[in-house]
């Protein structure tokens, strides 16, 4: 109970300052289903990232994070663990084994997460080719795939950085991308494509609309 009160403060506490400091704002919200434990993808150019989701999520999230996330400073410590964030190490094969058991087992128990399907940061801000571990997850516990298209934390927190700059920052929500039921698919690598693809293509929408 008292975890659930420093997440729901965390998450608040920081909405405001980012809405104060750098006009936090969110689109498509009302895409993320409320009745299901859902995957939220996102790309990744910041280390500003997994606050701004955990903000900006209408539920309780569990983000996905590289350990160096813990590593920054005291507060920013703080924040990771009170937003549950999920420290991730993909130093060897059997830690990213034991990161995918760990995911599905908090998919089955009801809870949604957070993850960075490029794999790593973007240096230069544009959207890098998608890996397919969020697919992996999605077929795995019939998880719907929201697209999250997170715009302007490239420029408030770019790489090397520890503040936070005065620049917009826009979170854009996509429409769910739901797994084919299985009388539909075709093999399981056909539909791990498929949602990985539409994905790509989603997040690549979105990206040349917030270009303009």
């Amino acid at each position: 109970m008292f975890r659930a009160f420093l997440y729901w403060l965390a998450k608040h506490l920081c909405f405001a300052v980012l809405k104060i400091h750098n006009g936090l704002k969110v689109t498509g919200r009302e895409l993320v289903p409320n009745d299901r434990p859902v995957i939220v993808a996102a790309n990744h150019v910041s280390n500003l990232d997994p606050v701004v989701v955990g903000c900006v999520f209408p539920g309780r999230l569990r983000p996905l994070g590289k350990e160096e996330l813990f590593q920054i400073n005291p507060f920013f410590t703080w924040l990771m663990n009170n937003l549950g964030v999920i420290s991730v190490s993909r130093t060897t094969e059997k830690a990213a084994a034991l990161a995918l058991k760990k995911f599905l087992s908090l998919l089955k128990n009801g809870e949604s997460l957070m993850i960075f399907p490029e794999g790593a940061r973007s240096f230069d801000g544009r959207l890098k080719p998608l890996e397919g571990g969020v697919a992996v997850l999605a077929t795995s516990v019939d998880a719907p795939v929201i697209p999250l298209y997170i715009e302007g934390t490239y420029e408030a927190m770019p790489v090397g950085s520890s503040k936070i700059k005065r620049s917009p920052i826009t979170a854009h929500f996509g429409p769910p991308i739901m797994p084919l039921p299985k009388e539909r698919r075709g093999s399981l690598k056909e539909e791990r494509e498929r949602i990985r693809v539409t994905l790509q293509n989603e997040l690549e929408r979105m990206e040349k609309e917030s270009i303009g």
